[in-house]
């Protein structure tokens, strides 16, 4: 197979723990042809979605890890599969791309995740989809709902709807002298959307990140584990990753989600589940495959692979 990927600056790549450089290189293993691009490089030109698109051929080296034959500008039809793996933010120009993936897919290109579903699913709000897995949430650019939010539940959680690695992310209390300058700061005086969240205590015990590949469970979560005076459970932010079997509760969601997920055109989901609680559905690049692969042993790229030479 041809597999094309749209990717961040490949000189980038931390290759010791990215999800991406291991997908290739499973790939490589099957004898795959890889060819890596960026979102710069997508273009709709008479009619046709291409992209420059370089064969790229992994060295088996730290350093430089790559050979990236020159760029030639290529259908992506002509792929067998595009993999887009920009990581977020989830700003227009990323929008942009998902329209001319759209477009592309339109022409007989196979993109994994469906460039429509990565625009429909924003990471934070797609929650509200599976209400009946999640803490007591709302969604509002407005002062006063918020303050009610916060007056109900005494400890929250508030967040930007684009934000991604726990970037401004703030855990607020009632008595909280510096909540309005939060609130403020966070919806743009009234200008932005945000979404509010009932603190889960259960965090100290880690965000855990359940991976979902063709609608089916990886058989262990990453638990992000705070590092000591933070909340947030972000490995951007300093926790530390530590691999676990699915609780009961974990695969309740995943059973409920994997399916309808995948039916969207959703091939890789990364759910966020803190105690007992659904928090997030990131759909842009899920990680945690090599980390859960060096604790547990079981080859996450590997089900990946599969799952993509099974796709119809």
């Amino acid at each position: 197979m041809k597999l094309a990927f749209i990717v961040d600056p490949l000189d980038d790549f931390k290759i010791y723990k990215d999800t991406t450089f291991a997908i290739m290189r499973e790939a490589a293993a099957r004898g795959h042809q890889l060819y890596a691009m960026q979102q710069e490089d997508l273009t709709w030109r008479k009619g046709v979605v291409a992209a420059d698109a370089g064969r790229l051929h992994l060295t088996g080296e730290k350093e430089p890890w790559y050979r990236l034959d020159a760029a030639s500008e290529t259908p992506l039809e002509r792929f067998d599969a595009v993999l887009m793996r920009k990581d977020p933010p989830f700003d227009m120009e990323y929008v942009y791309s998902t329209y001319l993936l759209e477009l592309a897919e339109a022409q007989g290109a196979r993109i994994f995740n469906r460039p429509r579903a990565i625009r429909d699913y924003n990471e934070k709000m797609a929650i509200a989809r599976f209400a009946q897995f999640t803490a007591p949430s709302l969604v509002t650019r407005k002062e006063s709902l918020i303050r009610e939010f916060l007056a109900e539940h005494g400890d929250i959680i508030l967040k930007p709807l684009d934000g991604m690695g726990g970037t401004s992310v703030f855990r607020v209390h009632q008595e909280d002298h510096n909540v309005n300058v939060i609130i403020e700061t966070l919806t743009h005086y009234g200008r932005r959307t945000i979404m509010a969240q009932r603190f889960i205590p259960e965090i100290r015990d880690g965000d855990k990140r359940v991976l979902l590949i063709g609608g089916e469970p990886v058989p262990y979560s990453l638990a992000r584990i705070p590092k000591e005076g933070e909340t947030r459970g972000n490995l951007a932010a300093g926790a530390t990753g530590v691999a676990r079997g699915l609780t009961a509760r974990d695969r309740e969601i995943a059973a409920a989600l994997g399916p309808p997920l995948f039916q969207e055109g959703l091939l890789l989901v990364g759910l966020d589940v803190i105690g007992d609680y659904l928090t997030e559905v990131n759909v842009t690049s899920p990680t945690c495959f090599q980390e859960i692969t060096q604790q547990t042993g079981f080859n996450v790229a590997g089900m990946m692979l599969d799952a993509i030479e099974k796709s119809p």
